[in-house]
């Protein structure tokens, strides 16, 4: 077993851990954080995608020593506690979601989008979403999401 010391969701976290332990398993297991989704086992579908030092990482191909002294933040820690993301109400109010699997992941990827390009065109909100299968909505929704997130998000910078 090894300690592990990290931030996540803005919070100090200790872990103990085996050397081989995945982050998806260290949040979904010991952190109790079940919103980052723990899909192909592949680093192919996106679900698990979370910021890593504020930049998107699927968290099935992270192993967990990889983060120590790094912060890591999931869906859970996107807004505040009782509050919801611009992103996430873009989500809602565009239907960009449908069953849900890939909705964490995609809210990652595209916060992680937004922080570095804060008006993004539909060609770089759908380049930094390849990455991320949805099954359901087809993409047209979740980009309409992402580009309403923006120009909410700009418009709270003003």
């Amino acid at each position: 077993m090894t300690t592990l010391n990290l931030q996540v969701n803005g919070q100090s976290v200790e872990a103990e851990i085996e050397p081989t332990t995945l982050l998806v398993e260290l949040l979904r297991g010991p952190l109790r954080l079940t919103g980052t989704h723990q899909g192909c086992d592949t680093a192919q579908c996106g679900a698990c995608t979370v910021l890593l030092d504020g930049a998107p990482v699927k968290s099935c191909s992270v192993l967990a020593l990889q983060v120590q002294g790094r912060a890591v933040t999931t869906v859970e820690g996107l807004a505040p506690p009782g509050g919801t993301h611009p992103l996430q109400e873009a989500f809602m109010a565009c239907h960009g979601l449908q069953c849900g699997f890939c909705t964490p992941g995609m809210l990652m990827a595209a916060c992680g989008l937004l922080a570095r390009e804060p008006n993004p065109s539909d060609a770089q909100v759908a380049a930094a979403l390849e990455g991320n299968l949805c099954r359901c909505t087809g993409y047209v929704n979740i980009v309409a999401a992402v580009q309403q997130a923006a120009t909410a998000m700009a418009g709270s910078r003003a």
